[in-house]
């Protein structure tokens, strides 16, 4: 696709056309790998480094490290000197998860440039949720630059988190799959949900709400390690939910959140079982695969690896659901909860986490029909959807 229909990002229209929203400030800029301007492959803060109309002052990353490289949940990374600038790192995946008073005493204004995935579980949202809160108590702005929604704009499932769930993978009461960029989850964290900080959008062009992440003429940076292309993100949310189990979600593999299995698993009869439901858009391949890290490790596990057909008639949060259901059923001599802390929540059971409520889980030990299950979220779901209305940009 030519750089003339491509969709453009918004941290291009920042530094090419609204330069004037943080002339002469002193910039903290919220980023990492995925970072880049599209044109050039150069990192955001190299181009806001060397730029003569801005002070660049400090770098905040996310969970994975600003350079990406840390590979699982829950290891931290600490506060660097960055190499390359020689400014100060914050990590916001350390000791902390939102910036101190002291993180931002030099600065005015933060510019956010992080790659959502389109899935509620996934951390860099409240990370960003996290420097608005610390804008709105110490005087700072916030400057979101736009970038697209992956798994596009329109479609939205899943559960609704819940207030007594809420965690660094559900801070607010959004869908597993809600349909929004980050910029638009900006504005609703900001004011549906109450942050009120001063914020700004810088809002992408060339793109609208159909669009999947490989229509849009951007290239792909994986924006965490086991994310490393658009498909992967088309079946996060359905396999992000095997996090909450004694299951392997493939991390470790060369394709992780595609194979899913554990060494107790018959893959021909799980394959069948899944394959009974006839869920539109996916066909499932039995697999056998040995993770070298994560669970599992070194240990050859049966299953089955996903091969996404019609990523439009796709509906991955239900399938996820229904495969955490099925093993849960066939297996119950072996299939276990994760029994490890998830995110950091020591005292929630982790599927509960992953789902934001607790009524999931209880519907599956209590053997509840599929269809129940998914019928359970209509009415919130039609609840977001209204609500989500007014933040819409495309």
């Amino acid at each position: 696709m030519s750089n003339k229909f491509r969709t453009r990002l918004g941290i291009e229209i920042l530094l090419k056309e609204k330069i004037d929203s943080i002339h002469g400030q002193r910039v903290g800029l919220v980023c990492n790998q995925a970072s880049v301007l599209p044109d050039t492959f150069r990192h955001a803060a190299d181009v806001i480094h060397e730029h003569q109309n801005i002070n660049l002052t400090t770098l905040f990353g996310p969970q994975h490290g600003i350079r990406g490289d840390v590979q699982y949940n829950m290891i931290e990374t600490p506060h660097v000197r960055d190499p390359r600038t020689g400014i100060m790192v914050y990590s916001l995946y350390s000791e902390v998860r939102e910036p101190t008073e002291e993180m931002v005493a030099d600065i005015d204004t933060y510019v956010v440039d992080l790659q959502d995935v389109g899935c509620r579980i996934y951390t860099f949202l409240y990370t960003m949720a996290g420097c608005m809160r610390t804008a709105a108590r110490y005087g700072k702005r916030v400057v979101v630059c736009d970038r697209p929604n992956p798994i596009n704009g329109n479609a939205i499932e899943g559960t609704i988190t819940e207030p007594a769930f809420a965690s660094f993978v559900g801070q607010y009461s959004i869908p597993t799959r809600h349909g929004m960029t980050i910029g638009e989850l900006a504005r609703m964290f900001n004011d549906h949900f109450g942050i009120g900080c001063e914020l700004e959008v810088i809002e992408m062009q060339n793109w609208s709400r159909e669009m999947w992440g490989d229509q849009t003429g951007l290239p792909w940076v994986l924006p965490s390690p086991n994310i490393p292309d658009v498909d992967t993100c088309v079946v996060f949310p359905a396999t992000v939910h095997i996090e909450g189990t004694e299951l392997s979600e493939g991390r470790g593999t060369t394709l992780p959140f595609f194979l899913n299995g554990a060494p107790f698993i018959d893959a021909y009869a799980w394959a069948e079982a899944l394959r009974s439901f006839d869920f539109p858009g996916i066909a499932f391949r039995e697999a056998y695969f040995r993770p070298w890290f994560a669970e599992w490790v070194d240990r050859t596990c049966a299953g089955v690896q996903l091969h996404v057909t019609d990523r439009e008639a796709f509906k991955p949060v239900i399938l996820g659901i229904a495969m955490v259901k099925t093993a849960y059923e066939m297996y119950p001599d072996h299939f276990q909860w994760r029994q490890n802390a998830y995110e950091y929540e020591f005292d929630k059971n982790p599927f509960d986490v992953i789902c934001g409520t607790d009524r999931v889980r209880n519907q599956i030990e209590a053997g509840a029909d599929i269809n129940e299950i998914a019928a359970s979220w209509d009415t919130h779901l039609d609840a977001f959807h209204q609500q989500r209305q007014k933040y819409l940009l495309y």
